[in-house]
């Protein structure tokens, strides 16, 4: 029944969509800051320094909810372009999220760590923004486990010095949109024994980088124990890369021919996180609905 109502908004916003103006989505009250509610602390950590990705530098910041205690290990959720998601006036205002949802028990007790891409001073000294991050591509679309080794001995060590995290995978869970939903994915496919929670967002399973081999190779691939979200506009880019929307429409069928635990919301949205943003808070329930708190 919880299962239900979690997937039920999902289901609602598919039928409500056709009524609404192209690509207007909104936040909802999930994504306000309730007065009744504690609320957990950000902090901006030093800038990390990667020795996997040699002579680049990132901002990253960690999310910690109030009700966190040394003596219970806390779940972990890791967004790609965190700069994006720590934001308490954009899209996404995950900390506002995660604290209506924690209070709720619709969510476990989850640390949150937000880290941006790697940037070189050296190649680009002054980005415009960290979205053009001059190893963005390189470590979001790239195949392959160098990134998931990048979290698990540079980033996830660091939060585990003051934190207890659980050892649980199905406590663990990555995000991401664009590049960084495809980069979610690949940390998961690459470490299921570690990740076993996806959300993906308007991903990039387009050839920037090889990434369109993914629905193929999901399907002659034996099932890895692995629960994802995914969600794209059918007005989403199509370039020389490739189609977006065809690429999430092709993973969703790949993981349900695969008997993967999935959950696919198409809207009407472009390449931003509109839509994505709206239905975050529901997209939370569902993905956590099956951890089981010790």
């Amino acid at each position: 029944m919880r299962l239900l109502s979690s997937v039920l908004p999902l289901i609602l916003l598919g039928l409500l969509t056709p009524l609404m103006g192209l690509d207007d989505y909104k936040t909802g009250p999930l994504a306000e800051e309730n007065p009744s509610v504690p609320k957990g602390k950000v902090t901006q950590m030093p800038p990390l320094e990667s020795k996997i990705f040699a002579g680049t530098t990132r901002d990253w910041y960690v999310y910690v909810p109030s009700q966190y205690k040394a003596e219970k290990p806390a779940c972990l959720m890791v967004f790609q372009d965190g700069h994006d998601y720590v934001n308490l006036k954009g899209n996404w205002r995950v900390p506002t999220v995660f604290d209506n949802l924690i209070a709720s028990g619709d969510m476990p007790v989850t640390i949150a760590v937000f880290i941006n891409p790697g940037n070189d001073a050296i190649k680009n000294p002054k980005p415009q923004s960290p979205w053009r991050s001059s190893n963005r591509s390189v470590e979001y679309d790239t195949l392959g486990d160098t990134y998931s080794k990048f979290l698990l001995t540079e980033v996830i060590p660091l939060v585990q010095k003051d934190y207890k995290l659980t050892e649980d995978p199905n406590g663990w869970a990555i995000g991401g949109a664009s590049s960084g939903g495809i980069c979610s994915f690949t940390v998961a496919w690459e470490r299921p024994d570690k990740f076993h929670k996806v959300f993906s967002t308007i991903g990039s399973f387009t050839n920037i980088r090889g990434g369109n081999v993914y629905p193929y190779l999901i399907r002659v691939t034996e099932r890895k124990p692995i629960k994802i979200f995914l969600q794209d506009g059918k007005n989403d880019v199509d370039n020389q890369f490739g189609s977006w929307p065809l690429a999430n429409e092709m993973m969703n069928a790949s993981l349900k021919f695969m008997n993967y635990d999935v959950t696919f919301v198409q809207g009407d949205g472009q390449h931003n996180s509109k839509h994505g943003g709206s239905i975050f808070p529901e997209a939370m329930k569902w993905l956590w609905s099956d951890f089981k708190t010790k």
